[in-house]
């Protein structure tokens, strides 16, 4: 590796699994100090395989949306490293309002709301005074494709997303100034735990084969495409980029649904 986070101090919610898991140890392996973030205690595991790895971290259990939470991990990381330069707020759910419209309730929307929009406000409140007292640095958050345009997730999961695209711009703007850039990335159909469900009903069918192919690199991506351009984003290497929702679908938001039909072109 490039030694491209050495020296940094980076905090990594959600990082029990899937992305999170995957962006925490990649920023280890870049000479990141890494507080993983995230509710359930596989957590520890994250943990464990970046020490393996021979890289530095520690694992803080908590709620991505609770204020209280946020502000103690924030604390935790500048007393254990020193400070902080790097918060990627990545932590996020669906809300399990996986039917239509008309199914999801006014909970389900509230609490979406609290972890998936709510959670990155927090994570820019808390850190942005910290990030700026050693120079600058990066805040980062998950957004989605699915806050783009509709057809790519449930309603309430949708509208958070887009809440964080917004997010990221407005929190640029009040922190010109300080050194400290905030940008998002816009996954698409990745495999992790968010979308096991649909994966193994296309193996269990038969269908594997069919999973993403409506994308024109015609697959789904995995956690470490995302964490690759995490990386990126988080790095000097992007100091130029702020304000700002990275796309990272293989290229399906390229275009509006169109009809590919056998050795031919899309029809439009």
């Amino acid at each position: 590796m490039s030694g491209m986070l050495e020296g940094k101090v980076a905090i990594v919610t959600g990082a029990a699994s899937g992305i999170g898991r995957a962006t925490a140890m990649l920023f280890a392996r870049e000479g990141a100090s890494v507080i993983a973030f995230d509710r359930t205690e596989a957590i520890d595991e994250t943990v464990a395989a970046i020490r393996h790895d021979g890289g530095t971290a520690e694992a803080v259990r908590g709620d991505a949306g609770d204020d209280r939470d946020v502000q103690a991990l924030v604390r935790r990381a500048v007393d254990a490293f020193g400070g902080l330069d790097i918060f990627y707020a990545n932590a996020g759910i669906t809300g399990g309002a996986m039917g239509g419209y008309f199914d999801a309730t006014a909970e389900i929307w509230a609490e979406t709301l609290r972890v998936n929009l709510i959670g990155p406000f927090l994570a820019v409140k808390y850190a942005a005074p910290e990030i700026e007292k050693r120079g600058g640095g990066a805040i980062l958050a998950t957004a989605s494709v699915a806050g783009l345009r509709s057809g790519a997730g449930p309603a309430p999961y949708s509208a958070s997303k887009a809440g964080v695209i917004n997010l990221v711009q407005t929190a640029a703007q009040q922190l010109a100034g300080t050194g400290v850039r905030v940008n998002a990335i816009c996954p698409g159909l990745i495999e992790t735990g968010m979308t096991k469900f649909a994966y193994d009903q296309a193996r269990a069918a038969g269908k594997e084969d069919k999973i993403g192919q409506i994308n024109p690199t015609q697959r789904g991506g995995e956690p470490g495409e995302i964490a690759a351009a995490a990386l990126f984003l988080v790095s000097d290497g992007a100091s130029y980029v702020n304000g700002h929702a990275m796309v990272v679908d293989g290229g399906l938001s390229s275009s509006h649904p169109t009809v590919r039909r056998a050795g031919k072109g899309a029809t439009w």
